[in-house]
Formats: structure tokens, sequence, C-alpha cells
């Protein structure tokens, strides 16, 4: 599996901890809207995208099934997250 894009968009929220949504495309064929970046207490991490169930409870609507390919997905969406902030700044 190859994440072939990133696409960033940074949140203008001073106070949120919400930071960027950012949707990739993987193997130029597959895209995932709204993974979130979220500044969290050790730092940035990232959300799949999730939907309110009936009992109230959020569950991710599309996810990785393996550590591995999590792990990559939060590291290429962080490090474009990052690019887009410096360039922002």
């Amino acid at each position: 599996m190859k994440i072939s894009d990133i696409r960033i968009r940074l949140v203008k929220k001073d106070d949120g901890k919400l930071k960027a949504v950012a949707s990739i495309t993987i193997d130029e064929c597959f895209v995932v809207h709204d993974i979130k970046v979220i500044e969290g207490s050790e730092g940035p991490f990232i959300s799949m995208p999730s939907r309110k169930g009936p009992d109230g409870e959020y569950r991710d609507i599309v996810h990785p099934i393996n550590t591995e390919t999590r792990e990559m997905i939060r590291d290429a969406v962080l490090e474009a997250y990052q690019k887009a902030e410096k360039e922002e700044a």
C-alpha cells in the first residue's frame, strides 16, 4: 500500500485541540477524508473518521487493521501537517 497524496486543511481556532483535517489517497485509487489531527498532552495525534452510534459512542468508520499500517498513516499525516504548519507561519 502506498499513500499517493495527502491534503491538509489547517483549522484556525486558537483555543481548540483540533489542529487540522486531512485526506489521504491510497494507491491513487482510494480516498479517506476527515482524518483529524488533534493536539494531545504528548503532542499531535490522528483520529480516524468516526460516526456517533445510537448509544452515543463514537466508532471509526474506516481504519487500518494492523499496527504497521496505522503507524505508516499516522507518520505520513503528521509529517504533512507539520510541513503545512511551517508553510503557514
